[in-house]
């Protein structure tokens, strides 16, 4: 369990003016409507959140032009960070361009960059940067060490002794390290250095940096509010980027060998670009005096509610603290509390028996498969589809290679003979992701994909989003793919093409023996399985940063260890820059904060689609209820006309029977989660990249919910606001849908069955519920292959959608202004009886 703290005149004259008015006004509205936007006005500002920079972020976009050096000439060279503040752990888009000079091979012009800590307004130290234990290029590039003699410039670090002096790394607390391996603080599979970042043939180039808070990487604490000499200012940090072009700094240029020194060597460090970087504040912020209102629950809600922690905390009597957990274990404090029982729960399924339990939505958020995938080709794959079959292969072991590494000495298990042996080489997924069908292609891809090790709804719906495609549905209860690929039978034996269970087992018992000799001839075996070579995750959080890493975790290379009773133990394999391949199954928000690229999944209608805010919003307004009437249930089976399948709702639950002062704290809770806690942006208190805001259905529904709370007593469902999800704001084609009603109707998509919702019946179409148009493109995946750059779409309309709304309802406006005054001097001619004018209201534009 993960605890967090929360941030918790009349006559005949009048009468022509008026027609003549009503006239024009008439022809004014129909000229406007006419008139053509102006060119860039459907553009939209709020760019991609999950894989890319979105408007936020590009509001402290900085970049730094680069200079020319004794050897080579970086002037040409502008290099941008596309978020430099309101920071946190999470991954930064890095892009560059120019000079024209592709990375070639033997490790020849390319970047590297690193995370740095210092107080000088000037920049830190080179002792003051993470960097070091890579095994990215030859000889010393990747290292803090710094070769004898190749560096005319080096003046403080010549003299190692025998060996090669390095550049000791001084953390912010604590000794310095003692040697070029020392990993005290930072290890090759756990450091955020880059040290090779290739440039392409067109002079471009783009990373993602993962930056460290204070909590991550104490060492650096970078946003700390208690280590600087400002009371209560975080502690900001600084990201340095190192170009190295052909020559070492003796002027040596060594042709299909590369550099052989460190950036941190003085002529390599004179040339770097240094970027401040502000972070948002790491630790209690919130007096600890203050009553505490706990909550638990579902990690879906964790990055909203530790955004708003701050102004939660602000002007208020009682501070809320969150402890991530199952939901299920929520479901069970809230539905029988005791004493010690947190007075809140956050699910995305309800409890189905509770009396006296209210229940407010308070996030629109969604499961995703995201993936980092660096290619010797492409340089990086930014583009994958997969199909429900191919992730019911992943989810189920069914690829040997999953299983074990496959070799010579061991080869595929007996129970997957015949199965492809990864994903990468499977024609499935070679059908959809045509840019992997070519001869050089050589590696069997990234392994077992992450999934997280707890119990949660989220898992649930995976496998009843399985369940709703009757491809994957048959496959697995044991139907051959086309190709002749079966479902690893330990799994078949479970029942998953029926039952959802909360959890991803791993359920193969193969075991594959690694054997070493020692120095005094004697054998040492050790054995791994599933669960080492495909590990789990902590959560899903931790499946993100996982994969943005490019390391998953896997033991399945053993060495020699005299300190182990067996002389012999498992380690992780190596992350190279360059080779890295994960995935993993993550939520949307960790998937966004991370800049993980995100794969395309067919909904009900068979179409691809990615988690965008439209596409959200879409699943949403087509949810049934769940066994709990006005609580949405997460349908896959009816996510169609562009919907996510994938979409799920948080909802708080609270029971009525607790303290009057609790009650109203919770509603107040509620109440900035259905209000500005909606707001899209980076900044505290804000909705974070990740989450699509709740239509006003489901604000509606929440500040019902605080309602009920307050006076203690749950309303009668019926009297209470549709949760329907009303206008689907930010949807592409700005329409309307309404939700679908559970219960019997047609389920069947193509290729869908009638799953069941969470904790509810079968999900349905309810009749009459009318299609979503989906807009050209809206929600579809692009080509397979390395693509731009693809993840969730940020929220709100764009400013084109805001000025073509402007527009219509001006239209309407002067349209009833016209017809007002021409029907005024109409009625009074016709009748001089008195006229009751009526009007109606629609949603609004939010």
């Amino acid at each position: 369990m993960t605890s967090r703290q929360l941030r918790t005149s009349k006559g005949p004259s009048g009468v022509s003016r008026r027609v003549s008015v009503g006239v024009g006004a008439l022809l004014t509205a129909m000229l406007l409507a006419l008139v053509p936007l102006p060119p860039g006005a459907d553009r939209a500002e709020a760019a991609e959140t999950g894989s890319g920079t979105n408007a936020a972020a590009a509001d402290s976009a900085k970049t730094l032009t680069g200079k020319k050096g004794p050897h080579d000439d970086f002037s040409g060279l502008k290099v941008t960070v596309h978020q430099t503040k309101n920071l946190r752990a999470q991954g930064v888009d890095v892009t560059w361009e120019g000079p024209a000079v592709p990375t070639a091979d033997g490790y020849r012009n390319f970047l590297q960059i690193m995370q740095c800590w210092g107080d000088d307004q000037a920049g830190p130290d080179r002792e003051q940067c993470e960097f070091g234990g890579n095994n990215a290029g030859t000889h010393w590039m990747s290292t803090r060490t710094l070769p004898k003699d190749k560096d005319p410039l080096e003046k403080e670090y010549t003299d190692g002794g025998d060996d090669n002096p390095f550049v000791p790394f001084q953390p912010l607390q604590g000794d310095p390290t003692d040697s070029p391996a020392d990993a005290t603080y930072f290890s090759k599979n756990d450091t955020n250095a880059q040290p090779w970042l290739r440039t392409r043939t067109d002079g471009t180039g783009e990373a993602v940096f993962e930056v460290k808070s204070a909590i991550e990487a104490p060492y650096l604490g970078c946003g700390d509010i208690g280590s600087t000499a400002g009371a209560g200012k975080p502690r900001n940090c600084w990201l340095v980027v190192v170009p190295r072009g052909e020559h070492d700094p003796d002027g040596t240029v060594n042709v299909g060998d590369g550099m052989h020194t460190s950036p941190l060597s003085q002529s390599n460090w004179d040339q770097r670009l240094v970027f401040p970087l502000e972070f948002g504040a790491v630790g209690n912020t919130c007096p600890a005096d203050k009553a505490e209102r706990r909550v638990i629950g579902s990690e879906l809600l964790t990055d909203a509610i530790t955004s708003w922690q701050a102004t939660l905390c602000a002007g208020a009597d009682a501070r809320f603290t969150f402890s991530q957990a199952a939901e299920d274990y929520a479901r069970r404090l809230i539905g029988k509390p005791t004493s010690t029982s947190p007075g809140m729960g956050i699910t995305v399924a309800p409890i189905e028996e509770a009396a006296g339990v209210v229940y407010a939505p308070v996030a629109v958020s969604a499961l995703t498969v995201g993936f980092f995938w660096e290619d010797a080709e492409a340089g990086q794959v930014r583009d994958l589809k997969l199909s429900a079959r191919l992730l019911a292969k992943l989810v189920t072991g069914s690829y040997p290679y999953d299983i074990r590494q496959i070799g010579f000495e061991y080869p595929v298990p007996d129970h997957l003979k015949g199965n492809a042996l990864s994903i990468i080489v499977d024609p499935e997924f070679i059908k959809l992701n045509p840019y992997f069908d070519r001869p050089t292609q050589a590696q069997l891809g990234p392994g077992g994909i992450l999934l997280q090790a707890g119990n949660s709804d989220v898992n649930s719906l995976l496998w009843r989003y399985l369940q709703s495609n009757a491809e994957a549905r048959d496959f697995l209860r044991g139907k051959p793919d086309p190709w002749g690929m079966k479902v690893n039978p330990f799994y078949q034996a479970l029942g998953l093409g029926t039952d959802a269970p909360l959890d991803f087992p791993k359920a193969d018992t193969t075991e594959t023996h690694i054997t070493l000799t020692d120095g005094g001839g004697v054998d040492r075996t050790v054995a791994y399985g599933q669960l080492e070579k495909s590990p789990y995750s902590n959560d899903m959080h931790d499946g993100a940063l996982r994969v943005r890493r490019g390391a998953t975790g896997a033991t399945f290379s053993a060495t020699l260890d005299q300190s182990n009773p067996q002389g012999i133990k498992l380690v992780p394999s190596d992350s190279n820059p360059g080779t890295r391949q994960a995935y993993g199954v993550v939520d949307a928000a960790s998937a966004s904060r991370y800049e993980l690229d995100i794969a395309a999944l067919p909904n009900a209608d068979g179409v691809y689609v990615k988690p965008t805010t439209d596409s959200m919003l879409k699943a949403v307004a087509r949810m049934p209820d769940s066994a709990v009437k006005g609580v949405k249930a997460p349908s896959p089976a009816t996510a169609k006309s562009g919907a996510y399948p994938l979409t799920a709702v948080a909802y708080a639950m609270a029971p009525v029977d607790q303290p009057a002062a609790a009650r109203q704290d919770y509603a107040r809770l509620i109440r900035y989660a259905a209000g500005d806690g909606q707001t899209q942006g980076l900044a505290p208190g804000e909705l974070p990249p990740g989450y699509a805001p709740m239509p006003k259905g489901l604000r509606d529904r929440a500040l019902s919910a605080a309602d009920q709370l307050v006076r203690g007593k749950v309303a009668d469902p019926a009297a209470t606001p549709p949760a329907d999800g009303g206008a689907v704001g930010g949807a592409s084609d700005g329409g309307s849908v309404s939700g679908g009603a559970g219960g019997a109707g047609d389920a069947a998509g193509a290729g869908s069955g009638g799953a069941a919702g969470a904790g509810g019946t079968a999900g349905g179409e309810g009749a009459g519920t009318p299609e979503a148009a989906a807009s050209p493109g809206a929600g579809a995946a692009g080509t397979s292959g390395p693509g731009s750059k693809s993840g969730l779409a940020s929220g709100g309309l764009t400013p084109g959608e805001v000025l073509g709304i402007v527009r219509w309802v001006l239209l309407g406006v002067l349209v009833v202004g016209g017809v007002a005054a021409l029907a005024g001097p109409v009625l009074l001619r016709l009748s001089a009886r008195r006229a009751a004018a009526t009007a109606a209201g629609g949603p609004g534009v939010t």
